[in-house]
């Protein structure tokens, strides 16, 4: 495990940045890339290599130290997450539930919620998973029915909740339910499995890519959570988790970037490789040409990804920020990961090698914590609203 620094603020140590993601990226070529084709073609989930991301201390990268964590900044977590995606895309998912509900705790948690969940969670004892869409309430997040009526020092929650990620093996589930004065949020204890005291996995959802990782419907039929459990004001969950999502897609950016990268670099080793005509293709202009185009949006989007994270690191605001790394990115890995295919011509569309699943992986990210769609209006609200203040 590797260890910040005890008084130094998150982000002041640029080599200890380094080393931990020099780390993962050793990591990922050792232990993820050998194994990743063979766990994604079963959807077996990385129970092995979750364990040693415990060991790394990835589960509470940007967790405080006073809670266990490493305490290092969203840069820093960027960074890691780039590398996780660039070996295989769903581990940073496993990730990424839970990095949020642990910045919910933070942010809106009592020192007790923070005292009694954080330090479980930086070890990734009990991992989290947040629960805020349903089967009729995705983008349209005020349409949430799922309900939590309060019986003295208790809620008694009845819904079902889509799309939760680590659903079935989190201990601690951040879900959004819809109390007598909005929607609020609220901490459910379980433990991990199919089932537990109200709540079962009433669907597991079959996926193009992202597969090794359970995406699922949760059920809950009368689950009593303590009132203690409420985080922040009641009626106030919605705007909280809406910026969580924020982190959530910063995340989605720099797995972007970890894709696109990994297509990129499988399209300019065989570019160098493969001979036609008597010389490498990568000596052909037309070739040339999308490798250019390809390394050009690469890098603004890494650009695009590391602003975002350190203007909510700096506790900026970054709605605008943050949508438009997930769009710019999220649509730069699709087109990377098409490119890398057309380079590889017939071997790209095999299983031999790993470009077909960047090619399945790659949509998610158009479509995860946020269409594209929605990114663009939240951009577009956010330019409206600053250009309003600036008046």
């Amino acid at each position: 495990m590797v260890s910040a620094p005890v008084d130094r603020p998150p982000g002041d140590d640029a080599e200890l940045r380094r080393e931990i993601v020099d780390t993962v990226r050793r990591f990922v070529a050792k232990e993820v890339v050998p194994v990743a084709p063979e766990l994604e073609a079963a959807d077996t989930y990385p129970s092995g290599i979750v364990e040693q991301m415990r060991g790394l201390g990835l589960f509470g990268v940007t967790i405080p130290e006073r809670y266990g964590g490493l305490g290092l900044d969203l840069v820093t977590y960027v960074g890691v997450i780039e590398e996780l995606a660039y070996g295989w895309m769903s581990l940073t998912g496993i990730v990424n539930t839970h990095t949020m509900v642990a910045t919910l705790l933070m942010a809106h948690g009592t020192e007790e919620q923070r005292q009694r969940w954080l330090p479980a969670m930086a070890t990734g004892e009990r991992r989290g998973a947040l629960s805020l869409s349903e089967p009729d309430a995705g983008s349209d997040t005020r349409n949430i029915s799922c309900k939590a009526v309060r019986d003295g020092d208790e809620y008694v929650v009845n819904g079902t909740k889509a799309w939760v990620t680590n659903g079935e093996r989190a201990g601690i589930v951040a879900l959004a339910a819809r109390t007598e004065e909005g929607i609020s949020a609220l901490v459910v204890e379980k433990e991990p499995g199919p089932s537990f005291e109200g709540i079962s996995v009433s669907r597991h959802v079959g996926k193009l890519g992202y597969r090794g990782v359970e995406t699922v419907e949760m059920s809950y039929v009368d689950h009593r959570v303590p009132v203690a459990n409420l985080v922040g004001e009641p009626g106030r969950g919605l705007p909280q988790i809406l910026g969580v999502l924020e982190v959530g897609r910063i995340n989605i950016a720099a797995r972007a970037c970890g894709v696109g990268r990994a297509a990129f670099d499988a399209a300019l080793a065989y570019a160098r490789q493969r001979t036609t005509f008597g010389k490498p293709i990568g000596e052909h202009q037309a070739v040339q040409l999308k490798l250019a185009d390809m390394a050009t949006k690469l890098e603004a989007s890494r650009l695009l990804t590391k602003n975002a994270a350190e203007r909510k690191m700096a506790g900026l605001r970054c709605d605008v920020e943050a949508g438009m790394a997930k769009l710019f990115a999220s649509e730069t890995a699709f087109e990377l990961a098409t490119d890398s295919m057309r380079i590889h011509g017939g071997m790209g569309y095999t299983t031999d090698l790993p470009v077909e699943r960047y090619y399945r992986d790659a949509p998610l990210m158009m479509i995860g914590e946020g269409t594209n769609e929605i990114q663009r209006l939240v951009i577009a609200r956010g330019l409206l609203a600053r250009a309003d203040e600036q008046a």
